[in-house]
């Protein structure tokens, strides 16, 4: 990985050095590598560099840019959530920052974020974010493009979520006690089919009762 000096990555950033040293300062971004007297930056900081201007391009302000900063470097890294095992179906999409943002235009605060990462969602890796679930991810934006607030929409994850862990245990806990320990993950897709059938069913009792 390339280093450059301080001079060297605010030339390369398109930045004065006065404005690298105030985004340090800021805690904007991590402190460099030291070898005696000299600060040593990397590709990492040039690449959160970039981010920040393509942030204020988008009118955040530095304030709100330190939020989603602090909210990243609280989040759990990626390898974390990875070593619980990779999901079997879901297909997690890596974003930029900017990425997101374009996502869900104007609802990417500092408390969506934190909600996101508090649920799961969202994982950083270096400079990038991991969605863990692309189906979730498009269905989101999705929601929001209807004029949903994303703050809504993560709450109703957070209670679907619970539904959904009671479901996984009732039958886990069902195909163990009547199929064998190996048959369980063959068994899975007929649980999940079961799910499928009776939240569409009851989502047509549902809107048929309000619609009469």
């Amino acid at each position: 990985m390339r280093e450059y000096r301080m001079e060297e990555l605010a030339t390369a950033a398109g930045i004065t050095v006065r404005t690298l040293r105030f985004y340090r300062e800021r805690g904007l971004i991590p402190p460099p590598r030291r070898e005696g007297r000299i600060a040593w930056y990397d590709e990492h900081h040039l690449a959160r560099l970039r981010t920040i201007a393509a942030l204020l391009e988008r009118g955040h302000t530095l304030n709100g840019i330190a939020d989603l900063t602090s909210a990243f470097e609280s989040g759990r890294n990626v390898r974390e959530v990875l070593a619980l095992g990779p999901p079997t179906e879901e297909e997690p999409v890596r974003l930029t920052p900017e990425e997101l943002a374009d996502h869900f235009a104007g609802e990417v605060t500092p408390e969506n974020l934190a909600a996101a990462l508090d649920l799961g969602y969202l994982v950083t890796d270096g400079e990038e974010i991991v969605h863990i679930s692309r189906r979730l991810l498009d269905v989101s934006a999705a929601l929001v493009r209807e004029g949903i607030p994303l703050a809504e929409v993560l709450k109703a994850g957070a209670r679907v979520r619970e539904h959904a862990d009671a479901l996984a245990e009732l039958f886990t806990d069902l195909l163990r006690a009547h199929a064998a320990e190996d048959d369980v993950w063959r068994l899975r897709p007929l649980a999940k089919n079961v799910v499928e059938a009776e939240l569409s069913l009851a989502l047509d009792r549902r809107l048929r009762s309000e619609g009469s």
